[in-house]
């Protein structure tokens, strides 16, 4: 399966990337995939290649291009709890100056690079986002109604804008938040918050999970969660995107 290395054009400059997508030469759904804080590295490829192999085009931009190519910072194969303060204190500078107005125009930038490349067939596209990239997603699908059907994220956090953004939204939304992030009681709130902006969504919390679920290179990883992801992930696409 094809994994190729891009660059997008957007306001500040060029953003690096990569796109994993079925061989073949078919058009396939687009899907634009946020990274979580740690940005691109192996794992995200894998998550990606996996996703592809389902059927779609997955582009996964560096959100932190304007500071250099990924990697932004030199990680370790594996971000254990006694590194990971460390290399926060590297990253925070980055993630604070990854403001809203750039978020939405890169998203611009995003998606238009996306909905034109040759293996992306017509038709709505999705977006997913893992930890800080889950707002990302959520801002992106919000500021392009038209255009995205379907967002996803994971142990993100989401309800950072809450009514205001909820009420922009036309896409079908899951959410899955980790046990060590959200409780029940805010988990209340904020679906009470998305069902009086009238948007058509899941939102739960996985058992058993802190943060960073997904990320099978931290402490944080949960293969159960992992799995819940696909099985909550996977639906909502092959629903929402034309021609599956």
């Amino acid at each position: 399966m094809p994994i190729k290395t891009l660059h997008i054009p957007t306001a500040d400059g060029q953003a690096d990337a990569f796109a994993a997508f079925p061989d073949g030469g078919e058009r396939h759904p687009g899907v634009l995939m946020y990274a979580d804080g740690f940005g691109i590295r192996p794992v995200l490829r894998e998550l990606a290649h996996e996703l592809a192999g389902h059927g779609y085009y997955v582009l996964v931009p560096n959100p932190f291009y304007r500071h250099g190519p990924a990697p932004v910072i030199a990680l370790p194969e594996h971000i254990g709890d006694e590194v990971r303060p460390a290399i926060f204190a590297q990253l925070m500078p980055l993630i604070e100056a990854h403001t809203t107005d750039r978020i939405l125009s890169d998203a611009d930038a995003y998606l238009r690079f996306l909905t034109t490349q040759p293996e992306v067939g017509a038709g709505p596209v999705a977006v997913t986002g893992y930890c800080i990239g889950g707002l990302p997603a959520m801002r992106t699908a919000a500021a392009h109604p038209n255009q995205v059907a379907a967002v996803a994220a994971f142990h993100g956090p989401v309800g950072v804008d809450g009514p205001e953004l909820f009420s922009k939204l036309t896409a079908q939304v899951h959410l899955g938040h980790a046990e060590g992030d959200m409780t029940p009681e805010a988990l209340g709130e904020l679906n009470r918050a998305l069902d009086a902006a009238g948007v058509g969504y899941t939102s739960e919390i996985y058992p058993d999970t802190i943060h960073g679920f997904t990320m099978s290179d931290t402490d944080a990883f949960n293969p159960a969660a992992l799995q819940r992801h696909w099985d909550r992930l996977l639906p909502l696409l092959d629903r929402t995107l034309a021609g599956r």
